[in-house]
């Protein structure tokens, strides 16, 4: 059993408040996931030339102004980086993949947790409270996002299996439920060079679909081809740059329930944790059907 989250602000008078309307909606789902807790952001993008690096340094002590140092006596180009605790976003012109394979090779105490021009990305274990205040989650802005909070049931708490899975850019999911074919899914994408980073059922699911993105697929089409590819149970939950998607498998026994206004869309497992949303008493309410694709753009 787990928590997820998802708030779509279509008013951009909202999008200063868009982290305290969803502090809520996270710490209401506690009691669904209280092992750990993630959030991925979409924010301004950055420039064309420019990606952003979500960078996670777990119990490991980093100076983040020394790495950022030895980045830039690596690479001629420009970068920023912004800490917040153990977690921090480096902002770069440098090619995204030779920056991450720069930290395999000389900061693999850095994880790089998403790439993309729009997203940033947190995640932890600990109450999902506690990380929220950890991370400074009130202060977000941005035009979207996507949480989740974790009851491990099929592998480890540790950062590394908590939610959002991202892979690709600006693409990340969270999933309540239980796949029974993660294996034949990694078996069938490994062949293609495509890495695993831990044996989480979630991750399977997040490299499936952004390998379709990849392949051509728009989002919509990507889930459909997951129909016949995915076994088990689940609601997903996925962000682009661009979108706001939810699915449920088709016998829909992990729950969901969307509110949407004139302002924003508001997504979670249980209708306490949109409660608290302004205008929520007007808002349209609906649990998603099986098998029917619901999504929304900014």
């Amino acid at each position: 059993m787990c928590g997820i989250v998802g708030l779509l602000v279509k008013n951009p008078a909202l999008r200063n408040q868009l982290g305290a309307l969803m502090v809520p909606m996270l710490v209401g789902m506690t009691e669904r996931g209280p092992d750990s807790a993630g959030l991925a952001v979409y924010t301004t993008p950055v420039s064309e030339r420019h990606h952003k690096l979500s960078l996670y340094s777990g119990e490991n002590a980093v100076d983040w102004s020394e790495l950022l140092s030895r980045i830039a006596a690596d690479f001629a180009h420009s970068h920023e980086i912004t800490a917040q605790g153990n977690h921090a976003v480096l902002i770069s012109a440098a090619d995204p993949d030779l920056l991450m394979a720069w930290f395999a090779r000389n900061a693999p105490m850095v994880a790089v947790l998403s790439v993309g021009q729009s997203i940033d990305l947190y995640k932890d274990v600990g109450a999902p409270a506690d990380i929220a205040d950890r991370y400074a989650f009130k202060s977000l802005r941005g035009s979207h996002l996507v949480g989740h909070t974790r009851m491990a049931t099929e592998s480890a708490v540790t950062p590394a299996h908590a939610h959002p899975f991202t892979a690709g850019r600006d693409f990340c999911l969270v999933h309540n439920g239980s796949l029974s074919n993660p294996h034949l899914v990694r078996k069938r994408l490994e062949p293609l060079g495509i890495e695993f980073e831990t044996d989480n059922d979630t991750e399977a699911a997040c490299r499936f679909f952004e390998w379709r993105l990849r392949e051509g697929d728009d989002l919509k089409t990507a889930v459909q081809r997951g129909f016949s590819e995915l076994d088990g149970f689940y609601t997903f939950l996925m962000g682009t740059d661009q979108e706001l998607l939810i699915v449920r498998d088709a016998f829909a026994c992990k729950p969901a329930v969307v509110a949407e206004t004139d302002d924003y869309v508001a997504i979670a497992s249980e209708f306490r944790s949109l409660a608290h949303l302004p205008n929520i008493s007007h808002a349209t309410l609906f649990e998603p059907k099986p098998e029917e694709i619901y999504s929304w753009r900014i």
